[in-house]
């Protein structure tokens, strides 16, 4: 699913312009990264924990020579799913499923369980 399907759905659901919409997602989206880089941290309730995570340098080695490589210590973006976020989707179907024409049931309604 793309920035732009969300805008759609979320526009149909609410009946709300796609501009406003569109808005609305992109400074929310927007808010989370400066959250990030500020504070580290983001916790949404249901929804999960986007968490900045620093990973320790490293050797490696480059796959097409073999030859061994120095990899610099970064910082990443973590995410651990809520409790009922992994529960739906472990209910669900993936989406390899629905492109093998196997029947798809209907989305769950979860508006106002985050």
């Amino acid at each position: 699913m793309t920035k732009k399907e969300i805008v759609r759905r979320i526009s149909d659901q609410l009946n709300l312009s796609q501009q406003d919409v569109k808005r609305v997602v992109q400074e929310t989206f927007d808010a989370v990264i400066l959250a990030l880089a500020n504070e580290g941290r983001i916790e949404l309730r249901n929804f999960g924990v986007f968490e900045v995570k620093e990973r320790k340098a490293r050797k490696a080695r480059n796959p097409r020579t073999g030859e061994e490589v120095f990899v610099p210590s970064k910082r990443v973006v973590t995410f651990k799913p809520g409790k009922e976020m992994e529960k739906l989707v472990a209910n669900s179907q993936g989406e390899s499923d629905q492109q093998q024409g196997q029947d798809q049931p209907s989305a769950p309604d979860v508006a106002g369980q985050f």
